[in-house]
């Protein structure tokens, strides 16, 4: 079997953009993958496109020696976007591999440890009481695992007043749920060390399973000493791309629960090796999915074969998204995903419907200190 073509499909769906990879071969099995870093959509198809001449004519079960090949094969390191690019193809290439097999992909992992997979959703609103209230209708749904975020306010966002807000808004809600539900919340790399420690001792109280991502990523040290200070669990690494930028924050143990996004670190193939090193340090896995329903596939079968794996960001998990393009998705049951019935990923892809969503050229939403300085989104 060898590789005939790499199609990109850039489409736009509700309020983003989304980049699908269709990889095909001579026996008419093809793959899909999904390219991980929203608003960079046109780099990825760039990027794909170079690699495409690596690949052409190559074997689609030779996923190793192909990860290899895109990652090294060219003199400059590829950065995010190409590791995302890697990624999509990757992800894809399993997904052949798994059908010519006629295995789901779980099993080629190394198999099946749980019957199913719990995801936590998000939820929120302007108040307190607003965030309470979403959190029962979740909970009456079957979810088990909330998250909530970081504020802000009508798009200013300055760091004492947003853990200020953050507190408030989740102690409503753990008032609501009780202590039996989990509760996250979600910084999204809006606050520096010393806010980061405060939000983390004032939540102390009300027992978060994880704050996640309250640092940005370039500066992976600057988590000693948030962890110095913090007792709560800390969640970090959905914007690594590469074993090697976890490389830090798993060594040190700087982090309880690894974000690993397989649409931007390099896949499954380079996802299964930071799992399992995570392992070594009884560190567990929390995979990032804001993304379609290849990336919800490709995480399930991921969960599904890894023991230290702890809860799944559900995204659109349970909802029609995309249905018309992706037809045969994977089960979703009160806040939970299911083992798929198929071969590969479970999912099944329509190129024509595919072809109806147009792509937008969008840049992402930008938050504003009150004196009007720029500060991260």
């Amino acid at each position: 079997m060898k590789i005939t073509d790499i199609k990109t499909f850039p489409l736009h769906a509700g309020e983003r953009n989304y980049l699908f990879v269709k990889v095909e071969t001579d026996e008419g099995l093809y793959g899909m993958g999904e390219f991980g870093i929203t608003w960079k959509e046109q780099a990825g198809v760039g990027a794909i496109q170079h690699m495409k001449a690596h690949l052409l004519g190559q074997d689609p079960m030779n996923i190793e020696f192909l990860w290899q090949l895109m990652f090294r094969g060219d003199f400059f390191p590829g950065g995010r976007i190409g590791a995302a690019a890697i990624s999509a193809i990757d992800i894809a290439l399993w997904d052949i591999k798994g059908k010519a097999l006629a295995q789901p992909v779980h099993m080629l992992l190394g198999g099946r440890l749980r019957d199913r997979v719990a995801c936590y959703t998000g939820i929120g609103g302007q108040t307190p009481e607003d965030s309470a209230l979403s959190a029962k209708d979740r909970v009456a749904a079957g979810w088990q695992y909330l998250r909530l975020s970081v504020p802000d306010r009508d798009g200013i966002l300055d760091a004492r007043t947003a853990v200020r807000d953050s507190v408030e808004h989740f102690a409503a809600v753990r008032e609501a749920v009780g202590p039996e539900v989990e509760i996250c919340i979600d910084a999204h790399t809006r606050l520096d060390p010393p806010d980061a420690i405060r939000l983390g001792r004032l939540l102390e109280t009300y027992d978060p399973f994880f704050i996640e991502d309250p640092l940005r990523c370039e500066n992976p040290q600057s988590y000693r000493q948030v962890r110095q200070h913090v007792a709560s669990p800390l969640a970090v690494g959905e914007h690594y791309a590469t074993k090697w930028e976890f490389r830090q924050m798993v060594e040190e143990e700087l982090l309880d629960y690894a974000r690993i996004d397989l649409c931007i670190v390099g896949g499954l193939t380079e996802a299964r090796k930071i799992a399992n090193w995570c392992e070594t340090h009884y560190i567990k896995i929390v995979p990032h999915n804001p993304l379609g329903p290849v990336s919800a596939a490709a995480c399930l079968q991921l969960d599904l074969a890894t023991d230290n794996f702890a809860v799944q960001e559900g995204g659109r998990i349970g909802s029609s998204f995309l249905a018309d393009v992706f037809p045969v998705q994977i089960p979703y049951e009160a806040g939970h995903v299911l083992p798929p019935e198929g071969p590969g990923l479970g999912i099944e892809f329509d190129e024509d419907a595919a072809a109806k969503f147009e792509f937008k050229w969008l840049n992402g939403p930008q938050l504003r200190r009150s004196d009007g300085s720029f500060t991260n989104w």
